[in-house]
């Protein structure tokens, strides 16, 4: 997983293969074998077998796909959900901001219509769940 440097927080991004391997875990509702992430991902070329394969066993190493054997195969599947990767991707960049306040608000300035509403709903989820008063 390549990264990049924002002063102390490693803000953690996929090239190009692994996020197209994440992609087709993230999308499989059961783990897969290294020939069905190959047969199901989304890449502008073709990828040998075996690349899939070493790129598959990088992501487990780097932690962010778990595996178990499946014969002389190894079953694979992401540690996280997309939703928690993206959630810890920008948390990371946000710890980053000399002042989170600040990088917040400019960070929901940018919000649709829309996507306000639905921050609205969140919150407030949010809120019945740790039990705080609206």
């Amino acid at each position: 997983m390549a990264g990049r440097r924002w002063g102390r927080v490693k803000v953690r991004e996929f090239g190009e293969l692994e996020a197209a391997i994440m992609d087709a875990l993230w999308r499989a509702d059961q783990p897969l074998v290294v020939r069905e992430v190959r047969e199901t991902m989304t890449y502008d070329r073709d990828i040998a077998y075996t690349t899939v394969m070493t790129v598959a066993n990088i992501l487990y190493h780097k932690g962010m796909l778990n595996r178990e054997k499946a014969g002389r195969a190894w079953r694979y599947w992401p540690s996280e959900s997309r939703e928690e990767h993206t959630a810890r991707v920008m948390s990371e960049v946000l710890s980053e901001s000399g002042d989170r306040g600040a990088a917040m608000l400019r960070f929901i300035e940018r919000f649709s219509d829309e996507e306000m509403s639905r921050l609205h709903e969140v919150l407030a989820e949010v809120r019945t769940r740790r039990g705080i008063a609206s």
